[in-house]
């Protein structure tokens, strides 16, 4: 008899244990759920080093872009646009990130990264670095630089430096090593004799040095031939760096172009759909990243323009499709002569952005004749 209620009781607990464990499952397994659902609309953005354009950038992109479960852009602060390219192909927690063209060279020859192209799709061109090439006031050309001690550092200096030497055929001996004082401290302090930047025009870093007596200057970098796959004519006023530019006059340069990259997702996987939800979103959402109080280095952003030797996202590609449809064609550009003449009775060269533009327009005009 004892045995009997023994075995009931026994039946009875497990029953009401059952229950309880029951109950307690049911808000872990609706959390799980929940946990799915914000995941599915949280993308990542590997941006640079806090204080440039690049990292404000990427906040603009979670503030206007937040959609709650939607859409939720996560920024994370990189180590430039090198080491940038290697997260996105390497990290699994990064969908895309800030990279200049110039880094792909950079990467698959100092990182043995092959097969780059395959690996990456690019969204579009965000903004446009300049090259700058801080030298000694005796140092008067690029050319003069074979042999002289440089500072490129890694994260901001160094994969323009090796791609502009390599194509110039200048041999320097390059010092690409971090330490507490930075490397523009090394040219201020005479242990180097130029140092390698790749910025946004009016860097406050460059424009703060201290220039007394005429020590240092802007380098001119000539639009050569050997540099035109991957950079833009460019240059600098004295108005933009009145310490390093005689007044009145401008240095000749060269620009970079600065992608929103993103690794090749294959097209049915979840990873391709939250970034092509992003994309949409970013791309619908572009006036407003050009009104204030949003960085301004988004005016520059013309999102049709080309990266040569890549190929573009497909839902990026996609979007620019449906817009080309919904616009009706715009007035042919200007003949190629009179943009020379206009050019030529300006002075000057256009600005990357403004070429990347007329480009864009020719573009969307000619696919419009088709």
């Amino acid at each position: 008899m004892h045995g009997i209620l023994r075995v009931a009781v026994c039946i009875v607990l497990a029953v009401l244990t059952s229950g309880v464990r029951a109950q307690q499952a049911r808000p872990i397994q609706s959390g799980l759920h929940e946990s799915d659902a914000l995941n599915a609309g949280t993308v990542t953005v590997i941006t640079a080093p806090i204080g440039g354009p690049m990292s404000i950038m990427g906040s603009d992109m979670a503030a206007v872009l937040d959609d709650g479960d939607k859409l939720r852009v996560l920024p994370v602060l990189g180590k430039g646009s090198a080491q940038n390219l290697i997260d996105i192909i390497r990290l699994k927690n990064i969908d895309m990130g800030f990279v200049t063209t110039d880094a792909l060279e950079f990467v698959k020859t100092e990182s043995n990264i092959p097969d780059i192209a395959k690996r990456v799709r690019y969204i579009a061109p965000l903004i446009y670095n300049g090259i700058h090439i801080v030298g000694r006031q005796e140092i008067k050309t690029v050319e003069d630089l074979n042999g002289k001690r440089i500072f490129a550092e890694r994260s901001i200096g160094l994969p323009a430096a090796r791609a502009i030497f390599r194509r110039m055929g200048i041999e320097a001996d390059i010092d690409s090593q971090t330490d507490p004082d930075g490397g523009l401290q090394k040219l201020l302090n005479g242990e180097r004799d130029a140092w390698v930047a790749s910025v946004s025009k009016n860097a406050p870093v460059i424009k703060n040095i201290k220039n007394e007596g005429g020590k240092f200057h802007l380098l001119e970098i000539p639009y050569t031939r050997p540099l035109q796959d991957i950079y833009l004519p460019s240059d600098f006023s004295s108005e933009e760096y009145p310490n390093l530019v005689p007044q009145g006059s401008r240095v000749d340069t060269v620009a970079v172009s600065t992608m929103l990259l993103v690794y090749n997702w294959p097209l049915e996987s979840d990873r391709y759909r939250r970034v092509a939800r992003f994309v949409d979103a970013l791309f619908d959402k572009l006036p407003l990243f050009r009104q204030p109080p949003r960085h301004p280095k988004w005016k520059d952003t013309v999102i049709s323009t080309n990266i040569p030797g890549l190929e573009r996202f497909r839902a990026a590609q996609d979007w620019l499709d449906r817009s080309k449809e919904a616009t009706p064609p715009s007035p042919p550009p200007a003949k190629a002569e009179e943009s020379d003449r206009i050019q030529r009775n300006s002075g000057r060269k256009p600005a990357p952005e403004d070429a990347a533009k007329v480009y864009g327009d020719f573009l969307r005009w000619r696919d419009g004749q088709k």
